[in-house]
């Protein structure tokens, strides 16, 4: 029997560091990143100490979009992705920003027109799992930071698959298994002891920082979701570590 990595023969699966069934998962993490939604870049800031915009801007620039192409950028929050993306599309161009949450997605919408971004962006409240875009409608599917909170990650990955264009490419852009052994320690310290507090500190919110440490935990790990990625039929599957492995960036194509 084929099991979503997480999930167990008695249809639970995890939330953080619980076990819950797989019916609920998605209910617990909307109210996370409901709760978040507002401050979501100084979570990002503390998970990342700020790292996170260099990871961003890396992961935007080593893709291979044209000017003209047709994006989407799932688990696409607040932006940040489709605001790097924007530029290099150009104005025959076009980004979608789908997410499953619509408090993050509202969040997003909002700074774009702050910003005064509005020509080229679509927003789509959806589930990774389930796509309401018809087969090869993409040039280039991103997520980043947002593939471990999804359930069903096979589901999401063939999905992602299925939106491609021939020669289209997929990026995921998450946190990963920290490769030194010395760093580990340090980097449990501070994902379990240091961050919830900081999230009590700064947002009032100790217990949806403590999730996503936890998430990260059990997100597979590079090789596994390479593999993952591979299964989904995706081809010419790599991935790139950051900060020794604190994140990573998987890419795979559709042929």
């Amino acid at each position: 029997m084929n099991e979503t990595p997480g999930s167990k023969p008695d249809g639970t699966t995890h939330f953080g560091f619980r076990d819950v069934p797989k019916g609920d998962k998605q209910k617990l993490v909307g109210q996370v990143f409901s709760s978040v939604a507002g401050n979501y870049d100084l979570m990002n800031d503390l998970m990342s100490l700020g790292i996170h915009r260099a990871w961003k801007r890396y992961f935007v620039a080593t893709s291979q979009v044209r000017r003209g192409d047709r994006v989407l950028d799932l688990a696409g929050g607040t932006g940040d992705i489709a605001a790097l993306l924007r530029p290099r599309v150009g104005e025959a161009g076009s980004i979608v920003l789908g997410d499953i949450n619509g408090e993050m997605l509202r969040v997003g919408r909002d700074r774009m027109l702050d910003r005064g971004r509005v020509d080229g962006f679509e927003y789509v409240q959806c589930n990774a799992e389930s796509l309401p875009f018809p087969d090869a409608s993409f040039d280039l599917v991103t997520m980043a930071f947002g593939l471990r909170n999804v359930t069903d990650k096979d589901a999401a990955l063939r999905e992602i698959r299925r939106v491609l264009k021939v020669g289209g490419q997929a990026r995921v852009l998450e946190f990963s298994e920290v490769k030194p052994e010395w760093f580990r320690p340090v980097y449990d310290f501070h994902s379990f002891q240091v961050l919830p507090r900081l999230g009590r500190l700064f947002a009032g919110d100790e217990d949806s920082y403590r999730y996503l440490a936890e998430s990260i935990r059990k997100h597979p790990p590079q090789e596994e979701l390479k593999a993952m990625m591979e299964a989904a039929g995706l081809e010419r599957c790599s991935y790139r570590n950051l900060s020794a492995g604190i994140c990573a960036v998987h890419t795979g194509y559709a042929f």
